[in-house]
């Protein structure tokens, strides 16, 4: 086992406090205040007050949304021939979520029944020269990666028929007539441009039990029927028109719409019914648009002295390891280290004591005081 005079060897035993020492060092000095001055534009400039680290903050608040699309449009087509569009028609799906798909074009496909048919020129696989080009009970699906598709609109019979007075295709059972691949060139429904939307918000700060809403609080029962969001004349009014919304996020509402039918981006839907004679039939609706998704974020921050103490407190941590750096380069980058240390770390004893008091003598008596003593 060691002796404590063996750890007072090694310094295991020794007490160190602080010596202030000032230095005439001009280039460590200068630095030292450069790196003090930008950790108090740091803590305050940007750590209270651009990020505010004064504050409690509520980042998940609780979100409601409602919207509410309002507008009529006309088209007059072959299949349909003069047709009334009103919200039930081209907002899919039904409205009060905070996501809707607006339609801008269609095809229709009437009057469909189950039955045979020839299957249209343009899906692959479907055109044919004799019967064993069309394996019966084929449905058409293939493997395209990790996605399965269906390329046929039923299933083959295993007919090869004939479909016009240029091609023959593979017969089929399922909704008949088959569904054209032809789509208007310019968007049917390009009025809903200016169909208006009202978008009401409501974000719930649980933390703070405090509550917000974009909707100006008014007794006026017909200020949400006329008024129209303005950045600057009526920033508070939360019905906006469709175009406007596309123009702020940088585009054309009919250049979209173009983009996103180039692009295929649509779904189907059926409108069902039961004839007379008993057979259900049903008319195709394959609807191109533009889908909307209304995201709402939120953030709450009120005054805490627990998030100050802390911000504050970084603060004075970096002014500590700036002196601590400023030291490592005195003491072991600078030309005059040697002189710096020696400085800095000076060793203290205490007076050594004898038997009889009168023969104390300081240990670091200097030797000017030593030579007097007879």
């Amino acid at each position: 086992m060691g002796s404590p005079g063996a750890l007072a060897g090694w310094g295991l035993l020794d007490y160190k406090t602080e010596k202030y020492v000032m230095t005439r060092n001009w280039r460590v000095g200068v630095l030292q205040r450069l790196l003090q001055l930008g950790v108090v534009v740091y803590v305050v400039g940007w750590a209270l007050i651009v990020k505010k680290g004064y504050q409690e903050q509520d980042l998940d608040p609780q979100i409601s949304v409602i919207t509410k699309l309002k507008g009529v449009s006309v088209t007059q087509i072959k299949e349909l021939g003069t047709r009334l569009w009103d919200v039930a028609d081209f907002v899919k799906p039904a409205q009060g979520e905070n996501v809707f798909f607006l339609v801008t074009n269609f095809l229709v496909t009437p009057e469909q029944v189950q039955g045979r048919c020839p299957e249209h020129p343009s899906i692959p696989l479907a055109n044919c020269w004799a019967h064993e080009d069309c394996p019966e009970g084929e449905t058409g699906t293939h493997s395209h990666g990790l996605e399965f598709v269906l390329c046929f609109q039923g299933i083959k019979t295993g007919q090869c028929v004939v479909f016009n007075g240029t091609h023959r295709t593979c017969e089929i059972r399922g909704w008949c007539p088959v569904e054209s691949s032809t789509v208007p060139v310019k968007p049917l429904l390009l009025q809903a441009k200016n169909f208006t939307l009202f978008i009401k918000n409501t974000v719930t700060f649980s933390k703070f039990n405090f509550s917000k809403s974009n909707a100006l609080e008014t007794w006026d029962n017909t200020y949400f029927k006329w008024c129209r969001y303005d950045p600057l004349s009526s920033p508070f009014c939360p019905v906006f028109r469709i175009g406007d919304l596309v123009a702020a996020a940088g585009g054309d509402f009919e250049d979209l719409a173009l983009l996103l039918q180039e692009r295929s981006y649509n779904f189907r839907t059926a409108t069902h019914w039961w004839e007379a004679s008993g057979v259900e039939a049903r008319s195709l609706l394959k609807l191109y648009g533009i889908r909307f998704d209304i995201l709402v974020t939120g953030r709450a921050g009120k005054f805490g002295i627990i998030p100050t103490t802390i911000t504050l407190g970084t603060g004075a941590a970096w002014l500590g390891v700036i002196t601590f750096f400023c030291d490592l380069l005195l003491l072991y980058v600078d030309g005059e280290s040697h002189f710096y240390w020696t400085t800095k770390y000076e060793e203290a004893k205490a007076p050594k004591v004898t038997s009889n008091p009168e023969q104390t003598e300081p240990a670091s008596a200097p030797p000017h005081l030593a030579a007097q003593v007879p």
